[in-house]
This record gives structure tokens, sequence and C-alpha cells, in this order.
């Protein structure tokens, strides 16, 4: 029974950048609501200061992230899906408020992103044997293709989808080895900055994944023009902003994921498959010479 004289503590949330949970540079906040129109929590919305905050903190992270082995990325990753199954009263309540679902429909929800990471956690060392492997040449050489990831990625997660599609883009960016800058949905932010707090006391390094919340248009334009971001996924990003974003995205020729078609929402509850493991990989071919036959006949 609660009692009547005891004072609620409100929530404070906060952008996760670094590894440290930092408020907007700008000071500046919004107010969230349920599906009903009732307040839930002020967020932080974040500035172009907060964007390149985030790319710096991406580009910092990349190097051990990427070169750690697929085995320890997706030990990484389990931890972290464990942390989830952890909270998961908390993220069943925040998914209802956000999405205007039952308690027995956010709870599914919450169960079934919590599965869907410990699925792409599953990837990490088995995705090079799919789409990497030794390929017949003339002459006698070895030549082998390998895939690697891209780098930074910025991802504008689903708007109508705060936890699952959120997961759903976010999980197969850093199974690969990318360090992820992300956009949380603009009107349902909070499950996204409560997945900042799980990555924060999670063995995932400071940096790997940055999460922003604010105003998607705002935060995606000079992300898209950012020089030291390598790719951007638009999912979050009506048809209006994707062209948009993507105009701005040639100039450093980034990777582009743009769902088709933009203006529906995507099902996030089908089998993923592997397209978005695979979306933001680079193919690095090596040859090796396998030593031409002597007069002895013999080779290396």
């Amino acid at each position: 029974m609660s009692d009547p004289n005891r004072l609620s503590v409100f929530k404070t949330y906060k952008l996760y950048v670094g590894g440290k949970f930092p408020r907007s540079e700008s000071g500046r906040v919004y107010e969230v609501s349920d599906s009903k129109g009732n307040w839930l929590a002020n967020a932080p919305q974040s500035s172009r200061k907060d964007a390149r905050d985030a790319v710096v903190a991406a580009r910092k992270a990349f190097g051990g992230w990427s070169g750690a082995t697929a085995y320890n990325r997706g030990q990484v990753l389990y931890r972290i899906a464990e942390m989830l199954e952890g909270r998961r009263d908390q993220f069943v309540r925040e998914v209802a408020d956000a999405e205007g679902l039952s308690k027995s429909r956010a709870a599914a929800v919450v169960d079934a992103a919590i599965d869907r990471w410990v699925w792409y956690a599953g990837w990490t060392d088995k995705i090079a044997q799919v789409v990497g492997g030794a390929n017949p040449v003339a002459g006698p050489f070895f030549n082998l293709s390998t895939p690697e990831p891209t780098g930074v990625v910025t991802v504008l997660a689903p708007q109508d989808s705060s936890f699952l599609g959120l997961i759903s883009v976010v999980a197969p960016v850093i199974a690969t080895g990318n360090t992820a800058v992300v956009i949380a949905s603009e009107k349902s932010p909070l499950p996204a900055l409560s997945l900042g707090e799980v990555l924060a006391t999670s063995d995932l390094p400071g940096g790997v994944v940055n999460i922003l919340s604010g105003r998607t248009a705002e935060i995606a334009a000079p992300l898209a023009a950012h020089q030291d971001v390598n790719a951007i996924d638009l999912t979050g990003a009506d048809a209006e902003l994707a062209r948009d974003l993507e105009i701005a995205a040639a100039d450093n020729l980034k990777r582009v994921l743009r769902p088709q078609p933009v203006d529906q929402p995507a099902d996030f509850t089908a089998d993923p498959g592997t397209r978005r493991l695979t979306a933001f990989l680079e193919t690095k071919t090596v040859w090796h010479p396998t030593g031409a036959l002597g007069v002895s006949g013999s080779s290396y």
C-alpha cells in the first residue's frame, strides 16, 4: 500500500554518450506523453553539438570494438540480454505507456525484443562463414574474402516500435563490429534512454552505442552530412526526410540503408534474416601465393 504522504521520485532521463549520461549541451528538454496524451517525463532534446560528441565517442570506441574477437562480442551482447531480462518489468511498463499496449501485449513485445537481442548475439561469430569464404581463381593463389565492419553508423530508430524495433536496428550494427549513434524515437524515446542505462552497466565498452533523443530531423541532418560517419540507417525517417538525408549522405559516399517503402511501418515481429547484419559490412579480399611447383615437384 502506498504512503499518501510520500512524494514520488521522478526519473530524470539523460542522453547516453561515450558511456556517460550527459544532459543535452543546449539544456533543452521536451515533454514525452503516453498514447492518451498524459505526461510521462521530460526527455533531453539533443543539439548538433551532442550529435558531434556522439560521433567522436563512436569513432574512439571503434578500434577496440571492431578489433575484439567475434566470440567476445557475442559474449558481451549476451550479457546485455541477461540484464534486459532482469529489468523486464521496467521495459514492459515503458513500452505499454509508449505504444498504448496492454500489459500482457507489452510483455510479449519486450520478450520478443530480448529474444531478438540473443538471436543477433549468436550471429557474431557465424556471419563470416555466411558471407566470407575462399574464392576460386586462375593461378597459384589463395583468394579469401572476409567481412569487416564499415565503421560509425548513424541509426534512426523506428518511430512506432519503441523497443522491439529499436533493438532490431541497433543489435545487428554492433554485432558485426560497428559502433552506433542512435537517434531514439522522437515521440517514444524513454525505452531507448533506459536501454542506455542497461548498456552502461554491462560489459559493452563506452562509445560503442550512443543514444540521442530529440527532434529526429534536427539531429539526423548533421549526422548525415558528417564526414566521419560511414553509414546511416534511415528506418525512422519519413519519405521526405529520408530523401534529404540520402542526398546529404552522398557527399562522403556513406552506405545508406533505406527500407522500402519508407512510408510503411515495418513488421519487426517477422523473421529478420541477415539483411541488417550484412548492410554495414565491407568485404576484404586477400590474395596469397600458394607456391609454385619447382623441379622437385614440391610446394608449400
